[in-house]
C-alpha cells in the first residue's frame, strides 16, 4: 500500500465478491503491489445483497468513492449481477438527484487473478476522488440531501 497521510486520503471502500474480486485483491496483497492506505475492501457473497440506502448512507458518512467490484455474468448466483447492476443504476439516479457526483460509485467486474484490474479501478477511483477534493465543491440545491437514516449497527453505515 502507498503509505501518506490517511487523514488527507479520501476513503475508497471495496466491495468485492468473495468468489471472484476478493481472491483478485488477495492476489494484489500476495504480489506486494501498492494501493492508497485509506482503501477499505469488504469481502462480500455478493454485492447485492446491499439495498441503495446502503451506497448513499457511505457517501453521507464520508466514503468518498465505492466501487463495486463483481464476478460479473460469471457471478454463481442466478440474475445476481443483473440485479446489481439494476440496483448501481437506480443509486446513480438517486445519487444524481442529490447533487452527488455519479463516478463516486463504479461497478466493474474482477477476476480471481486480475491484480491489475483490481490495481487500476482502485488507483482510478483514488485518482479522481482527489482531483473532486481539490476542485471548489458545487452548489448543492437546497434540501436536495435527506436526512441521515439511522446506523446499521452491523456495518456502522
Amino acid at each position: 500500500m502507498t503509505h501518506t497521510n490517511r487523514a488527507e486520503q479520501p476513503k475508497l471502500l471495496i466491495l468485492a465478491t468473495e468468489a471472484c474480486a476478493y481472491p483478485g485483491a488477495d492476489n494484489v496483497g500476495q504480489i506486494h503491489a501498492e494501493y492508497p492506505t485509506n482503501t477499505y475492501i469488504v469481502r462480500v457473497p455478493a454485492p447485492v445483497i446491499f439495498p441503495e440506502s446502503f451506497y448513499l448512507r457511505c457517501f453521507e458518512k464520508g466514503i468518498a468513492g465505492i466501487v463495486v467490484m463483481s464476478c460479473g455474468h460469471e457471478c454463481p448466483y442466478p440474475g445476481a449481477y443483473d440485479a446489481l447492476a439494476a440496483r448501481i443504476s437506480r443509486v446513480h439516479k438517486q445519487m444524481a438527484e442529490r447533487n452527488i457526483a455519479t463516478d463516486r460509485l463504479r461497478l466493474c467486474a474482477v477476476c480471481t487473478v486480475c491484480s491489475k484490474a483490481f490495481l487500476k479501478e482502485v488507483h482510478q477511483m483514488h485518482e479522481k476522488r482527489v482531483q473532486a477534493a481539490s476542485e471548489p465543491e458545487p452548489a448543492r440545491k437546497s434540501g436536495a440531501h435527506a436526512p441521515a437514516p439511522h446506523t446499521d449497527p452491523h456495518t456502522g453505515l
